[in-house]
């Protein structure tokens, strides 16, 4: 069975950093893409942070370059994101997701690629 499993959320102060974790198992495809992705009550899902496994290269939303770096252990199977001078408005539930060579890793950051999904992790910056 494929999991997705998210950890390393929280409520932390703005300026603080928190990373979090993905940990994928199960999985019988290659994983060509993996992203983090993040929704707060009432809007879209948006993208945050996508890696390509075969070269390592990344892509971000611009709302957080210089801020996020996600990066991935191959041998762990996981994938993280470190957050740095975290603000208020980064306050979201967010998603680890991945996508195999049926999913669609053309853009990262789009939702509609992606195959699998975890259940997501919550953090909370409070000013």
């Amino acid at each position: 069975q494929v999991q997705l499993v998210e950890s390393g959320g929280g409520s932390v102060q703005a300026g603080g950093s928190l990373r979090l974790s993905c940990t994928a198992s199960g999985f019988s495809e290659r994983r060509v893409c993996m992203g983090w992705f993040r929704q707060a009550p009432g809007k879209e899902r948006e993208g945050v942070a996508g890696i390509y496994t075969f070269d390592d290269d990344t892509l971000y939303t611009d709302s957080v370059k210089g801020r996020f770096t996600i990066s991935r252990d191959s041998a762990k199977n996981t994938v993280y994101l470190q957050m740095n001078s975290l603000k208020p408005e980064d306050t979201a539930m967010y998603y680890c997701a991945a996508a195999t060579s049926r999913g669609n890793c053309y853009n990262p950051l789009h939702t509609a690629g992606y195959n699998y999904w975890g259940q997501g992790t919550q953090v909370t910056v409070s000013s």
